[in-house]
């Protein structure tokens, strides 16, 4: 399928390990994560865009990956997430041009 789609295959069974060894934080975290990105003022496209340029600035591949399947998901537009990626570009300098086309090219993995 791809590298992003491997990754986020790669950490399901350790995230299902540590989900069950610490219950009540992974249900907190996942009810922060429900309200976080959901539909407000703000719609969860955004959100989702949001996150993704903060989880390129934090280096993150899992959490790209997850974000950016999340984007395209609630049908974010290439040239949404470009310009998003070009904010984490501003705001991360040489890291976010490793990190900003890994997203890029996570996003259109799960566009495509």
């Amino acid at each position: 399928m791809g590298h992003n789609h491997d990754l986020v295959a790669s950490l399901r069974q350790p995230t299902r390990e540590l989900r069950d060894a610490i219950p009540d934080v992974w249900d907190g975290f996942t009810q922060l994560h429900k309200h976080a990105v959901a539909d407000g003022v703000l719609p969860a496209r955004i959100k989702e865009l949001i996150a993704l340029a903060i989880a390129v600035h934090d280096e993150c591949d899992g959490c790209i990956a997850y974000h950016a399947r999340a984007a395209a998901a609630r049908g974010a537009s290439e040239q949404e997430v470009a310009e998003a990626l070009g904010v984490a570009l501003l705001m991360t300098g040489g890291p976010g041009t490793v990190y900003g086309p890994r997203a890029f090219e996570a996003f259109k993995e799960f566009a495509g």
